[in-house]
Parts: structure tokens; C-alpha cells; sequence
């Protein structure tokens, strides 16, 4: 089982491999109980969304733990990914503007993602 620091790395990881925009990574366990991390990026197309999600679903499936939930892949503007204690956030660079999560979790520690610890798996990648 990953610590939900390994969860978002690994999701960090996959979004930047397939050319994400923007990736940040807000830890939230402070401020809430719907999860210890928020990872956000921007898509540049429902396309490039779709391949980032598919990214995300496919790297930590592989590492045993899948979404519970995905949300928003009909909407082509937003899709949420629930691992639990890591949530994915996936937008368009509008909807990122108009939603604005950083603003909103503006008191959660925003983390670099390259200082997340990844598994020792998916560090040999």
C-alpha cells in the first residue's frame, strides 16, 4: 500500500511524462478531510485530458491502486480522479482560471512535486 505523498508523486510524475501544464501539488490534510493532496494541471484539449487521465489511471492501477472514482470525462472541461487521500484535478486552462482551487485551498502547503517520495518501482522507471 503507497502513503498518499507516493500517490501524488506518482500522479505528478505521470501528468509531467505526458506534457501536463502547470502541475502543482497543494497538501491539504491540514485543512480538510477529503484528502491529504490536491495534484492540479491544465490540458490542452479534451483530447490531451483524456491522455492525461488515462496517464494517471494507468501508472498507479499498475502500482495497486486505482481511482475509486473519476468524474468530469463527458464534461471535456474538468475531470476529477478520487484516489481517497490524493484527488487529481484535471482541467481545461478556463476552467482552472474560473474554478481557481489554489485560491480556494490558498491555506493548504503547495509541495514540489520533485521532492515527493516515489516508490522504489517507480523510481527504477
Amino acid at each position: 500500500m503507497l502513503s498518499p505523498a507516493e500517490i501524488a508523486a506518482i500522479a505528478a510524475k505521470a501528468l509531467e511524462t505526458k506534457k501536463a501544464r502547470d502541475v502543482k501539488v497543494l497538501k491539504t490534510a491540514e485543512q480538510t478531510v477529503l484528502a491529504d493532496y490536491f495534484v492540479i494541471c491544465n490540458g490542452t484539449s479534451s483530447t490531451h485530458i483524456k491522455a492525461l487521465v488515462d496517464e494517471v489511471d494507468k501508472e498507479l492501477s499498475e502500482a495497486g491502486e486505482p481511482p475509486i472514482r473519476r468524474e468530469g470525462l463527458r464534461s471535456d472541461i474538468w475531470v476529477l480522479m478520487d484516489f481517497g487521500c490524493v484527488i487529481v484535478h484535471v482541467f481545461t486552462d478556463e476552467a482552472r482560471k474560473f474554478y481557481n482551487l489554489e485560491r480556494l485551498w490558498s491555506d493548504s502547503e503547495e509541495i514540489d512535486p520533485a521532492t515527493l517520495p516515489l516508490p522504489a518501482r517507480a523510481e527504477e522507471e
